[in-house]
């Protein structure tokens, strides 16, 4: 059914379903994992919160630790898997490793609107509208 199922994660508590939602459909197709995670550059949101280049450093070392910990869980349960952190607006870098990595299905979840979302769209929302493959969006809660 897949071959090839990109979880999404930010790392957080709430993205644990997610990940263990898209560990569960590998194991059940003995699909290859892709973890990513995106280091958010979007001008708006820099400029916000004034990171330094020592601070996004943090976040793509963060990124790394997150998707690291993805592909032991997979290698756990017999599965192949590799980690990317990517860098820039989540919803574009998502679907595009997953165009360029013949990515069968999405999983990730969803989290609450910050002001720049209620405008513009959640990433679920915008890798939904990106992807031709399916999207699987894991709500907590």
């Amino acid at each position: 059914m897949y071959d090839n199922v990109l979880i999404a994660t930010d790392g957080s508590d709430a993205a644990q379903g997610c990940v263990d939602y898209g560990l569960e459909v590998a194991e059940r197709t003995t699909a290859k994992i892709h973890a990513v995670y995106v280091v958010e550059t979007k001008a708006t949101y820099i400029l916000t919160v004034g990171l330094s280049d020592a601070e996004l450093e943090q976040y793509k070392e963060y990124g790394r630790e997150t998707v690291t910990e993805v592909v032991e869980e997979a290698v756990e349960r017999g599965l192949e898997a590799n980690g990317v952190v990517k860098t820039g607006r989540p919803s574009e870098e998502i679907a595009e490793y997953a165009s360029d990595n013949d990515v069968d299905a999405v999983v990730m979840g969803k989290q609450g609107h910050g002001a720049v979302d209620r405008h513009l769209g959640s990433t679920a929302e915008n890798v939904m509208r990106r992807v031709d493959d399916a999207v699987t969006v894991v709500v907590e809660g």
